[in-house]
């Protein structure tokens, strides 16, 4: 007994040393953290130096205090209205903007995924395909929404057309993520077996890449529902072009009403789509 308790401190003597030389032969990296501190404070202080920012205006506080006063005193009548001008109806329209720009865009995005995979595509090929899909993502949705609304004109069908060509640059990017990720040993049984190219994708591939994909496209839908308020400021439909007049000639009541009605339907979105996600990554 005394024997094994010897040895037991002995090993663990030997590891707190092992530890503590592994410790001293760490690379002294202080110089390193020191500049990134440094230039971090010069990034910051330079960065301050172009933000005056001198007190709120008379109609700037004019301004925050009616939108204060909207949201505690909506109009319950926009609120509840079914009118093609009220609340729910206009919820309604940006909903279905959103969800026809993120099921456009998330069908678009598959092929340019197996495009832009090297495990599947020549690397010549996967990247130019990778360059496009980031040409797509350097743009921003407004600027997208401001060149197809001289297209399409103003309305909803220039608010879907935009959210599909931005959901097709971010789609594709998890896409890519998950098509590299495949357990390529499934593929290789199904081949040993005798299966068909088609038996590989339909039990080798779609298996492996159905729940990612359904819940990128969950979470892109989130981010298209809120970017669908933004892009009715620039005339893409939805309730954002409505809430963007009722600002510009201060009715404030009414804009507490469009506020209220996206908060509760934000709200609603995030816990479903949450809830869908974690089902989904769970199995």
């Amino acid at each position: 007994m005394e024997k094994n308790k010897f040895e037991k401190v002995e090993q663990a003597v030997e590891s707190k040393l092992t530890v503590l030389e592994m410790y001293q032969r760490a690379p002294k990296r202080w110089l390193l953290y020191t500049g990134i501190v440094l230039l971090l404070a010069v990034l910051v202080g330079w960065s301050g130096s172009d933000v005056n920012f001198t007190g709120l205006t008379a109609t700037g506080t004019e301004v925050a205090k009616g939108i204060i006063s909207g949201i505690t005193h909506p109009d319950m009548g926009l609120m509840l209205g079914t009118s093609a001008t009220d609340v729910p109806y206009l919820i309604l329209q940006t909903i279905a903007i959103a969800v026809l720009g993120t099921v456009f865009g998330a069908i678009l995005a598959i092929p340019f995924a197996f495009l832009a995979a090297e495990n599947i595509m020549p690397k010549p090929i996967a990247y130019l395909f990778r360059a496009v899909i980031l040409m797509i993502r350097t743009i921003p949705s407004l600027v997208w929404a401001l060149m197809w609304i001289r297209v399409t004109g103003p309305g909803a069908a220039c608010g879907v057309i935009t959210q599909s060509v931005c959901s097709i640059g971010m789609i594709s990017k998890m896409y890519i993520t998950a098509i590299e990720d495949l357990d390529t040993r499934i593929l290789e049984s199904l081949d040993a077996m005798g299966c068909t190219p088609f038996q590989k994708i339909r039990y080798g591939v779609i298996p492996q890449l159905v729940a990612s994909f359904i819940s990128t496209t969950i979470y892109r839908f989130d981010i298209n529902l809120k970017d669908a308020t933004t892009l009715g400021i620039v005339g893409a439909g939805g309730i954002g072009a409505s809430l963007v007049q009722c600002l510009n000639s201060r009715r404030w009541s009414m804009v507490g009403s469009f506020i209220w009605g996206l908060m509760v339907l934000v709200l609603i979105i995030e816990y479903a789509s949450t809830r869908i996600r974690s089902k989904l990554a769970r199995g």
